[in-house]
């Protein structure tokens, strides 16, 4: 089964690294789904939750400001100018 190499980046340090089955994302002109195979794109991201569906485990949640993704060739690149810590649980509302 095919997957995505995923890395979530804050400015001061990488918030997580890994194989994934799918990334969402809060770009900057509605939510963004990545699977593998996806089209190669570059997209500006506003606030919001990253949520990453690893390989292996339960879905990660990561709450980001503004930034930017890159995906090409199954690769994923998220980088964020700030990402609180990740946790397994949805963020709350």
């Amino acid at each position: 089964m095919a997957h995505l190499e995923v890395d979530l980046v804050a400015a001061d340090r990488k918030v997580w690294s890994g194989e994934a089955r799918m990334v969402s994302v809060p770009a900057a002109d509605g939510e963004m789904g990545i699977l593998p195979g996806h089209a190669p794109v570059l997209a500006l991201l506003g606030a919001g939750s990253v949520r990453i569906t690893p390989v292996s485990g339960e879905v990660r949640h990561v709450q980001v400001d503004s930034g930017f993704l890159s995906v090409d060739a199954d690769r994923v690149t998220v980088v964020v100018d700030h990402a609180d810590s990740e946790t397994s649980a949805p963020p709350a509302r």
